[in-house]
């Protein structure tokens, strides 16, 4: 990826503060009382500074996509591995937000595995993979825009928790952002009043696609920013915000496969993160915002980098493996196995039926990959058996999540 040198000159790098702070918007009063942001127009006026420790900044997380993007080529079956990325994304985007679902309650809502205790907002993480996987579908024939965002929100709230916030809908009337219970009055953010909302989304529809001088990561950063500033919707903005940050990789030919997300950093990193957004609104703080956001993407980059040689070369290994000890079964072992890259949460009939064999079969099959340590059992019951795929959905997970498996499965 090209280098990119400061755009800007010295009289604009050191700018007012009063400049500065008023570069993102300002809080206007409202006839009920309360003060409301109005965002100003991407890019900011006056410019930003892109100076040697942005540019540096810069320079670090296109290496980290480059070798990302080199690494994703070399998987084996791409799709598969893809299912597993967006996955994980949904988990921790939504985590974000407050639900209590992991991937393995993702997995096994997925594959209609039930548990005792299954999270209740599950639902949330399967709307969110739904979401985003009709936002990759749609590029072919639909930009990031206006429209496809209402299409995402739409698909992420239905049927779940804030399913009667009008999904799919801007809003139409104020929002705030503070602690639970809180009002207008004591907001710690009031966005936009409505009837501004569609005017700065058209302003943000622009700055995404018009030709100009920023490169292409800082332009993303600064337009996920934006939308989190102008909160269109009554609910689901972090979460449409997050997802549009892997939408505009795509869409604009930095990733060609939807592998980098941000959202297990801006996890780990909530407070700076959440900080950082209301500080570009406060003080005009683009220049922090960015360096933020660009140091998310070189480590997420890194994170997804080790995660795709870990597929390979667990992959290389198992397969190794079966033939080795399979023998003659290896065919149709090997053919489970490729299963289990998509969807690493199995039991015994969902084996027969990929396979197209008997269910003894099938259990033979699946008891010889438990005994290889390919597999393993996770309900420690003896009808109804769960398997994991651990060593793989272990490279997605944040830590070792499936040792509460038996207990979430009811078992004692």
């Amino acid at each position: 990826m090209e280098r990119h040198e400061a755009l800007y000159s010295s009289e604009e790098q050191h700018m007012a503060p009063n400049a500065r702070s008023q570069r993102s918007g300002r809080y206007e009063p409202q006839p009920q009382g309360y003060r409301a942001f109005i965002p100003a127009p991407l890019p900011p006026d006056p410019p930003l500074d892109l100076d040697v420790e942005l540019t540096g900044l810069l320079a670090q997380a296109e290496q980290a996509l480059g070798r990302l993007d080199g690494s994703t080529q070399i998987l084996p079956s791409q799709d598969l591995f893809v299912a597993m990325y967006v996955r994980k994304e949904a988990v921790l985007s939504s985590q974000i937000e407050g639900t209590q679902s992991s991937l393995d309650d993702l997995l096994a809502a997925e594959a209609r595995m039930l548990r005792s205790r299954q999270p209740d907002d599950v639902g949330e993480v399967v709307n969110y993979v739904a979401a985003m996987n009709h936002g990759l579908a749609r590029l072919s024939s639909l930009p990031v825009s206006v429209r496809l965002i209402r299409e995402l929100h739409e698909r992420l709230l239905s049927g779940t928790r804030g399913s009667e916030r009008q999904p799919g809908y801007l809003r139409e009337s104020q929002n705030w952002i503070g602690a639970a219970g809180a009002s207008l009055s004591d907001a710690i953010y009031v966005p936009p009043p409505h009837p501004v909302v569609p005017g700065a989304l058209g302003d943000l529809e622009r700055f995404i696609h018009d030709e100009q001088d920023l490169p292409l990561l800082i332009r993303i950063g600064m337009a996920h920013a934006q939308f989190e500033t102008i909160h269109p919707f009554l609910d689901g903005n972090g979460r449409v915000g997050r997802l549009l940050i892997t939408l505009l990789l795509c869409e604009q030919g930095v990733l060609q496969q939807p592998v980098l997300y941000l959202s297990n950093y801006l996890k780990q990193h909530r407070g700076d993160y959440y900080d950082g957004l209301q500080s570009v609104r406060e003080d005009g703080a683009w220049e922090e915002w960015v360096a933020f956001f660009l140091r998310a993407v070189a480590a997420s980059a890194v994170d997804a980098t080790e995660t795709a040689r870990g597929i390979v070369d667990l992959r290389e290994r198992h397969r190794d493996q079966l033939v080795s000890e399979l023998g003659r079964g290896a065919g149709t072992g090997l053919r489970l196995l490729e299963a289990l890259y998509r969807r690493p949460l199995i039991d015994i009939p969902e084996a027969q039926e990929l396979l197209g064999v008997t269910y003894q079969a099938a259990n033979n099959l699946v008891t010889r990959l438990e005994a290889m340590g390919v597999l393993e059992e996770v309900t420690g019951q003896t009808r109804h058996r769960v398997y994991r795929y651990s060593e793989y959905a272990d490279l997605f997970a944040e830590g070792p999540a499936h040792t509460q498996l038996a207990l979430e499965y009811g078992v004692a």
